[in-house]
């Protein structure tokens, strides 16, 4: 299946949970299961539970569950533990380090400037959103794309940039600075049922 290009606050509705930081989807009356009036339907069995978990974090950072599930492999083949390494990798993708700097409000977006060729990082042209930062890199902005990113940062004010990413405003350039830890990331997800999902 394709990237989703339908309604985005329906992915919300469906989990439970805001999967972005926008009005949009944070409202109340925005979290009620889809269908007629919100419609609840049968309580959810142990199988159901776990996938709607996996799909929490799948929607959250956009990945399709072909790339997820490489990732869940990945993971489970690093050293450590595999939901907090599974974060990490999810964390690190390019198009989800644009959303957390605050340059783009959702990772849709984040998505769009990145493939549109916006992004450099170490001052090569990175279009691919699943590119993965690591420590040392330096993200920028082409010299076109300054005034969209800073409307986006005025719109987001209250946004606090994770301690893993150093940011200059006035140069739009980002660093780097370490790995992602599971504490640093703002979006509440057990982890534990997405690994024994895939079990």
């Amino acid at each position: 299946m394709a990237n989703y290009l339908g309604p985005k606050v329906k992915l919300s509705r469906r989990v439970g949970v805001p999967i972005a930081d926008i009005p949009k989807h944070t409202s109340k009356r925005q979290l009620n299961p889809p269908g007629m009036h919100g419609y609840r339907g049968r309580r959810l069995r142990d199988y159901g539970v776990r996938l709607n978990e996996k799909q929490k974090l799948r929607y959250h950072y956009n990945v399709l569950e072909k790339q997820f599930r490489r990732l869940v492999k990945e993971a489970g083949t690093t050293k450590g533990n595999t939901g907090e390494v599974l974060l990490r990798l999810l964390e690190q993708r390019l198009d989800n380090v644009i959303r957390r700097l605050g340059w783009a409000r959702t990772i849709w977006a984040a998505r769009q400037m990145v493939v549109h060729g916006h992004i450099q990082v170490n001052g090569r042209k990175v279009d691919r959103p699943s590119f993965r930062v690591s420590q040392g890199d330096k993200i920028t902005v082409k010299e076109k794309t300054h005034n969209m990113v800073r409307e986006n940062m005025e719109s987001m004010a209250g946004l606090v940039v994770p301690a893993w990413l150093s940011f200059d405003p006035s140069t739009l350039t980002a660093n780097v600075e370490a790995v992602p830890t599971s504490d640093q990331i703002p979006f509440d997800v057990n982890m534990n049922l997405i690994v024994e999902f895939y079990r």
